[in-house]
């Protein structure tokens, strides 16, 4: 009962986060309520027992990707960001909707040909195939065949330099600022 009480608390806060980011104007109170969204999907693999996703989650995505999306926001001049208003018309709001029910039907046809809502509620074998943790973590930690240390190296790296053109751009324009 309690986890499905923090089930419900989660929910919450991730559809309450989610809809005031994409719903406000001002872009780091977008960027805040998107934070909150990551933690609360890492909330919800921590009370599914999945404590490694749970902490990849808050380290990188809530950590990581958000201070770079901050980051890129501080980057853009004030004059670029405040000419991205734009008024939704009713046109572009029932496209917008007719293409989020094509996706919902995609995913629920995909569902229902892979038979996974039948496995699940009736056989209740979902488990029996499952991938352990323990396998995932091994992949993810080895530098083997289909280990991903590497490219987790890689990325990093990429991001590092990122980071660095960044400072520099941000440099460049303050001189020029300055003059």
């Amino acid at each position: 009962m309690a986890r499905l009480i923090m089930f419900a608390v989660l929910a919450v806060i991730i559809l309450a986060s989610a809809v005031f980011c994409v719903s406000t104007k001002r872009i780091m109170r977008a960027a805040t309520a998107l934070l909150f969204v990551l933690f609360g999907v890492a909330g919800l693999y921590f009370l599914l027992d999945y404590t490694f996703l749970g902490a990849a989650q808050i380290s990188i995505y809530a950590g990581g990707i958000t201070m770079m999306y901050i980051f890129a926001i501080q980057l853009v001049s004030k004059r670029t960001l405040q000419g991205l208003s734009e008024r939704w018309l009713g046109k572009r709001t029932f496209l917008a909707a007719f293409i989020a029910l094509v996706g919902f039907g995609t995913v629920i046809l995909v569902l229902l040909k892979n038979e996974v809502l039948r496995h699940t509620v009736v056989n209740g074998d979902s488990l029996s195939n499952e991938v352990t943790m323990e396998t995932i973590g091994r992949n993810l930690m080895t530098a083997d065949k289909y280990g991903y240390v590497l490219p987790f190296e890689f990325i990093s790296v990429f991001l590092l330099a990122c980071i660095i053109g960044g400072l520099v751009i941000l440099n460049n324009k303050k001189k020029e600022e300055s003059k």
